[in-house]
């Protein structure tokens, strides 16, 4: 039984930084795909960055170089650490994990997710 808890969201001045939390449980790191997405109010959800089983990151290019993704399989734990923040950024944030080496960076090839953590930047 896979669950995923994210924590960390706030409010931040721009140009601040905030790192999200996603602790899980019934996750193999080695075998699973981990990812974060965001969704902005009266916006779809969009995808942000994802961390393959072996470590691989990829970022959307509104967070590349801004954002760093990250796991710690010792505190079974995702990381989403977020510098420059900007307005364009305050969203929901959501965790998500997908059973596969192959990390893609759609909502339907997710089939598990967090209940989301608020990050507001003004």
């Amino acid at each position: 039984h896979v669950q995923l808890v994210e924590s960390g969201g706030g409010s931040v001045e721009v140009g601040g930084s905030l790192t999200l939390s996603c602790k899980t449980s019934g996750v193999w790191y080695s075998s699973y795909c981990m990812a974060w997405f965001r969704q902005s109010e009266g916006a779809q959800r969009e995808w942000v960055s994802g961390i393959d089983p072996s470590s691989r990151t990829t970022y959307a290019d509104s967070v590349k170089d801004r954002f760093t993704i990250s796991k710690d399989a010792s505190k079974n734990t995702v990381y989403l650490k977020m510098d420059d923040l900007k307005p364009d950024d305050t969203a929901i944030y959501y965790c998500a994990a997908r059973y596969s080496e192959y990390c893609y960076r759609r909502i339907i090839d997710f089939g598990e997710w967090g209940q989301g953590t608020q990050v507001t930047v003004s």
